[in-house]
């Protein structure tokens, strides 16, 4: 009965004109090409009088622009102009303050979050576990990209041509062989394909870290939030455990930053 009464009050929320127009815009964004009138009707299922006065008022407001010569629209850059009023970092580390501290306090282990900054590992924040004896990392901390987790993991979610160029500027990666280049190469492939990275800590032996993706990089937000740990001796799935909090913790920052990954 109660979900009931929540789907109903939920419901009696609707905005139908503001869902509307966000509908025309998220159309718009998806479109290969300039569309008509005509063609988002079609694709929203509803007729054109029905967003003729919606289309009108985001030309008017400057979201959409309507070609001169074939009459079809785009989306302009007043949504992007928006968005970049406020650092994607600050907005992120906001965000991520309270999801990382009920990640802390639910596995009773520290974690940060890192991101890739002129050619190194800067860790953006942290939230530390409550227990007395725990691993935490400093804030404001550069690692390299090459020796930890989170650097990885940031490198297996680039395009072809951006690892190329960071890698090329990377003085351990340059000292590499040519079969060690290889291997390396191979190890992001795999990052990427499985979504996480995990190993041995490479600069205080015993530690182990495990990473999940936060953001979207594509729309150059991208971080990566990790837990170092220690594996319980009782505990053989414990990896595991701590993979599956940090997947709920990702998708709760990227739920409340508005990204989908």
């Amino acid at each position: 009965m109660m979900k009931v009464q929540s789907k109903a009050n939920h419901n009696n929320y609707r905005v139908p004109a503001l869902e509307k127009g966000l509908d025309i815009l998220e159309a718009l964004s998806n479109a290969q090409m300039p569309l008509s009138l005509t063609d988002l009707s079609k694709s929203l299922e509803k007729t054109s009088s029905e967003l003729f006065r919606m289309v009108d008022c985001l030309e008017r407001r400057g979201y959409i622009n309507k070609d001169d010569f074939s009459g079809n629209y785009t989306l302009s850059l007043k949504l992007f102009e928006l968005a970049h009023n406020h650092s994607p970092v600050e907005q992120l580390t906001r965000v991520a303050y309270k999801p990382m501290w009920e990640l802390s306090r639910t596995v009773r282990e520290s974690c940060h979050l890192s991101v890739l900054q002129h050619g190194k590992l800067v860790v953006l924040s942290q939230a530390e576990s409550p227990e007395k004896l725990r691993v935490s990392v400093e804030v404001g901390a550069y690692f390299s990209i090459i020796r930890t987790v989170s650097g990885r993991l940031l490198l297996s979610q680039m395009s072809a041509d951006k690892l190329d160029a960071e890698l090329a500027g990377n003085e351990e990666y340059q000292a590499m062989s040519p079969k060690q280049k290889l291997e390396f190469r191979g190890k992001l492939e795999q990052i990427r394909k499985e979504g996480h990275a995990s190993s041995e800590n490479e600069t205080l032996q015993g530690i182990k870290d495990i990473s999940v993706l936060v953001g979207n990089p594509k729309i150059g937000i991208g971080a990566a939030l990790a837990i170092p740990y220690l594996t319980p001796p009782d505990n053989p799935d414990y990896k595991e455990e701590l993979l599956q909090e940090l997947r709920k913790c990702a998708e709760t920052i990227n739920k409340a930053m508005g990204v989908s990954s």
